[in-house]
Formats: C-alpha cells, sequence, structure tokens
C-alpha cells in the first residue's frame, strides 16, 4: 500500500513540475527527486492540502501561491562566510591571481538571501579589490533576492558571522560595516555599490557574461546529473583561461561531462581553475 501511494505521489509531484514550468517558467523537473518530495510533502501539510495535486490545482489557478511554493522549493540556508576555510583559501591563494587583472566580474550563483554575496563584497574590500569589481548576485526567487538587496539580517545571527569572518582571515571587525537595531542588523549600503542582482535561473537561462570567478555553492546537490553538467556548462563557457569557479563542499567536477575544462586550484575546498582551450 505504502509502495503504491509513493509510486501515485511520484506522479503528483512530476504533473505539479510541469504544471510550474508551464504556468510560470519555473523548471523544477530535473531537481533531485528525493529533495524534491521531502519539500512538497512539507508544503503540502504546512499549507493544508490533503494531497499534492490538490496543491497543483491551486498553484495552478491562484498566482499567489507561486512565491510561497517558492520558499519550499528552493534552498535558503546560508550564512556568512560559510565555511571559512573557502574564504581563507580565496584570500591567500584566489586573490593574487586576481589582483592582476584591471577589472574584475565575480558571479554569486544561487545567492539565495545573500550572506555569501556580502561575504565577498567585505573580502574584496578588504583586500582592496572592491572598486574594480562588480558582483553578480543572481538566484531564481525574487523574495529571496529582495532579502539579499535589503541586507536585513537577524541579530542573533550576528555572532555565528563575525566568528566566520574572523576564521577566515578577516582583517577588519564585522562590526564595521553593519549598524543593528530592533533585533536586526542591516548591512551598509555601500556594500551593494558595486552589485547587479538579477533572477537567473541554471536550468533554463544562459551565460550573460565573462566572469574571473563564478561561486556556486551548495545549490548543485538538489540537481539531478544532467542539471549539474548543464550548470557546470555555463559556468566553464563563462570563464576565461584560468578563470576560477568555487563549488560546496558536498559537490565535485569529478564525473561531470565538462571535468577536463577544469583542474584542481585548492583541492581540499572545492576551488577549481578554467583550463586552456
Amino acid at each position: 500500500m505504502t509502495e503504491t501511494f509513493e509510486k501515485v505521489e511520484d506522479i503528483e509531484i512530476r504533473l505539479l513540475l510541469d504544471a510550474l514550468y508551464h504556468r510560470y517558467h519555473y523548471d523544477f523537473r530535473n531537481y533531485a527527486m528525493a529533495s524534491i518530495r521531502r519539500r512538497l510533502r512539507q508544503a503540502r501539510e504546512q499549507l493544508g492540502y490533503p494531497t499534492i495535486s490538490a496543491l497543483q490545482e491551486s498553484a495552478l489557478h491562484d498566482p499567489d501561491i507561486l512565491p510561497i511554493l517558492l520558499r519550499y522549493l528552493t534552498v535558503q540556508v546560508s550564512e556568512m562566510f560559510r565555511d571559512p576555510s573557502y574564504f581563507q583559501a580565496i584570500r591567500e591563494k584566489v586573490i593574487p591571481h586576481l589582483r592582476t587583472y584591471p577589472s574584475l566580474k565575480i558571479w554569486i550563483a544561487g545567492c539565495s538571501s545573500g550572506e555569501e554575496l556580502y561575504s565577498f563584497v567585505i573580502l574584496f574590500r578588504e583586500e582592496g579589490l572592491e572598486e574594480r569589481t562588480i558582483f553578480y548576485a543572481t538566484d531564481i526567487n525574487p523574495e529571496a533576492l529582495a532579502q539579499a538587496e535589503s541586507g536585513i539580517y537577524d541579530l542573533e545571527r550576528i555572532r555565528l558571522f563575525t566568528e566566520n569572518h574572523r576564521r577566515a582571515g578577516g582583517k577588519t571587525s564585522l562590526s564595521d560595516y553593519y549598524h543593528s537595531g530592533y533585533n536586526r542588523c542591516v548591512f551598509d549600503k555601500s556594500l551593494r555599490r558595486q552589485v547587479v542582482f538579477s533572477d537567473h535561473s541554471l536550468v533554463t537561462d544562459q551565460v550573460f557574461g565573462e566572469m574571473q570567478f563564478v561561486s556556486c555553492r551548495n545549490v548543485m546537490i538538489y540537481f539531478d546529473r544532467d542539471l549539474q553538467d548543464r550548470a557546470i556548462g555555463l559556468f566553464k563557457d563563462a570563464l576565461p583561461r584560468n578563470g576560477f569557479l568555487g563549488l560546496g563542499a558536498k559537490e565535485t567536477l569529478r564525473f561531470s561531462a565538462h571535468a577536463n575544462a577544469f583542474r584542481d586550484f585548492v583541492r581540499e575546498e572545492k576551488i577549481y581553475q578554467r583550463a586552456g582551450a
């Protein structure tokens, strides 16, 4: 009985994903099924629908449910200077190469609510590269982009952000970059001076410029293999020879169709360098 229920539920999920694509042009059809199933079950239960099919009917006829569904379907879990050793490796090993460029473009793909973006901007400011850099912060979730652009976070998270910044080799105090009040901290608007916020889907959109560094961390773990290859192909096309790609701790290029286009740069931190043509 349970097996039959799960088979029916998987059919319902695929129909819902098709509906979201054809109705709203959001494509989750090649996301990892186990992850999508878990998130949609949570959405169905918390929103009070008896079945995924009922949720689909609502999504088709009520556009107001789309942003609610996107909160479940897109992962918005991050922190500033997450995995401090990753940012320390960028500071110590990647930045010396980036200094040789007269101008820089950095792409934070799947920027979520902006924590990784601000980590990069602060690091580049501390290293004297902010003024010559344009940062592209992209995500498919408009609510997440709006939060990233606001630069507002719960004050209770600042202690973790501050400790991560210190462990990442921070040269200043994180408190130099925000002011606090009413249990919120607001990061200074000057940090957004060189930032372009834009919606962009790794599933359906194309490359929009040449980048010297692409950071896409903890996004592709939710993709199936074909979609992972598509995303890595986009990054390959965006990076010139010797450009850099940073992935999450649980992500790898090892099994990608584009693996030969990259070489390990800092293997333990999943930082790769674009190989020559």
